[in-house]
């Protein structure tokens, strides 16, 4: 390709807004500009944000009545783009996304420049609607969930992230053929790995490590939240970040006089997407639109997983980078991430993968050649990969079509029928427990088959401690365990494990 059609990152920058008191904070299109002003900057100033052909923005929830920030960004950076985007939702495959599309618009000769860039003030806006409502804190992210009309899965509590990704987790640790004990294991392995290189990154939000140990074992401040997920293993939104990339031509970033060992190459990508709705998944142990994102990604560049330096693996929660490692062959003992995972380095909504970036630019200027970056978003929804590397890759040829979803309906099981009535006997095909403030079960949700091959849901009460106990033991594997469905006077239905109806007749009788 010739050098005007060649994509590659200029400038990246990151800012963490940490005000005393985080009510004083900035708002999303603050973050934003200011994280354009630093890699503006890192790209040796001059006039890039003016001069902006593109401008892509990834959604963002903290401050919604701010509407579209595409207008207001630009006149901010005084600039007049061509395009100007913001994402329809803040879904974590977003910041790449973005990026696929600028690299395809140099690719194409439609631009010479655009800035790709988002970000949350979930610290800020939580701070100020808790002090509204008079309470201590106020979760935003499940409040806007929980003001969508309830569909059958949301009746039965899968609402948010956090409610319905343990089902990949515990369906998936069955499938690897671990226990509890061994499945927690390897969570705790991975994040603390995540910790040690958060606490080396003066991006990240929290710069602490955290032993495998205490990551995994509950406490006051590490409460669970949704089996067997604590709150050391998941995404931290309570943050204040933003961060922006700078991608131009190579023809471009040479005429401005940007030295050779600070470009960084931007390689082919590849997208596939699960079903919006959860309980229309082919099944659970496995997602075959993550598959192909990561084999094609790195087949399009000419690469084996060997040849990949170092990844970022989306880690919203222990199951995808579980998951996407496994695709790849990569090791526990090497970090899965540059940044620090969204628990360390922090979970800004749909807008992690932008740090990602910016942390790998930093790496690959120093280290090593190729880096992987996959995204993940929604419900273990959307897949997003793509390469970066310090030198061009021959195979890199844009614009391409990253849209590989047809490559991953030809590989997906067939997807079960959902009986939303049934009752009868059933076998568990995954579950969660959902659990309090104070730790304690508050009740769970199971995911069933029947023996017609339906799938259907079924709640655990709070009450009912004996089946809460079975499933929170981890030993036996409940996974495949038989129990029957009954019909709630609630309306809903509910799991009965066999043993405890047979004891129900027993004393009735």
């Amino acid at each position: 390709m010739k050098p005007e059609h060649i994509p590659v990152i200029v400038g990246v920058g990151q800012f963490n807004d940490r005000p005393e008191d985080p009510a004083e904070g900035r708002d999303s299109l603050g973050l934003m500009e200011e994280a354009l002003r630093v890699a503006e900057r890192d790209a040796g100033g001059g006039s890039w944000l003016s001069g902006l052909d593109s401008i892509g923005i990834v959604d963002q929830i903290s401050f919604k009545a701010l509407g579209n920030l595409t207008g207001p960004l630009a006149e901010r950076i005084g600039a007049s783009p061509r395009f100007a985007e913001q994402t329809a939702l803040p879904s974590g495959t977003s910041p790449i996304e973005l990026l696929n599309i600028a690299a395809n618009r140099i690719g194409a000769g439609e631009i010479r420049s655009a800035a790709i860039c988002g970000g949350e003030a979930l610290r800020t806006a939580a701070r100020r609607a808790a002090a509204a409502a008079g309470t201590a804190s106020h979760n935003v992210v499940r409040t806007r969930l929980e003001a969508n009309k309830p569909g059958y899965a949301q009746r039965y509590g899968l609402v948010a992230p956090i409610d319905v990704y343990p089902l990949y987790e515990n369906a998936a640790r069955s499938r690897y053929g671990q226990d509890l004990a061994a499945g927690q294991e390897e969570t705790g392995e991975i994040w603390a790995r995540f910790s040690e290189v958060a606490a080396a990154n003066e991006g990240a939000w929290i710069r602490r490590n955290r032993s495998a140990e205490e990551i995994v074992t509950p406490t006051a401040d590490n409460r669970p939240l949704a089996f067997p997920y604590t709150k050391l293993m998941v995404a931290n939104s309570s943050v204040n970040q933003g961060a922006a990339f700078i991608v131009t031509s190579l023809a471009e970033a040479r005429a401005r006089g940007i030295p050779e060992e600070r470009l960084v190459f931007v390689g082919l990508g590849a997208a596939a997407r699960e079903d919006d709705q959860p309980i229309r998944r082919d099944r659970f142990d496995r997602s075959v639109s993550m598959y192909v994102s990561l084999v094609r990604a790195l087949s399009l560049n000419g690469l084996a997983a060997r040849d990949i330096d170092m990844v970022e693996l989306y880690s919203c929660f222990p199951c995808v980078p579980k998951m996407a490692r496994r695709v790849l062959g990569w090791p526990v003992a090497r970090p899965a991430t540059v940044f620090g995972g969204l628990t360390f380095g922090g979970g800004p909504i749909g807008n992690y993968m932008s740090h990602a970036v910016v942390s790998m630019v930093e790496r690959l200027r120093h280290e090593g050649r190729y880096g992987l970056l996959f995204a993940n978003g929604g419900f273990a929804t959307h897949n997003h990969s793509i390469v970066l590397s310090s030198r061009a890759i021959t195979a890199a040829t844009f614009p391409q079509d990253f849209n590989y979803q047809a490559e991953a309906e030809a590989l997906r099981d067939p997807v079960p029928a959902v009986d939303e009535d049934y009752t009868g006997p059933a076998t568990i095909e995954t579950y969660t427990v959902f659990h309090a403030r104070d730790g304690e079960p508050s009740g769970g949700v199971i995911v069933a088959r029947t023996p017609g091959g339906y799938r259907t849901l079924a709640g655990v009460h709070a009450g009912d401690r004996a089946v809460l106990d079975l499933l929170l033991s981890g030993a036996p594997e409940v996974i495949g365990h038989a129990g029957t469905i009954e019909r709630h006077a609630d309306g809903g239905q509910i799991w009965r494990e066999l043993a405890a109806v047979e004891q129900d007749r027993v004393v009735s009788a």
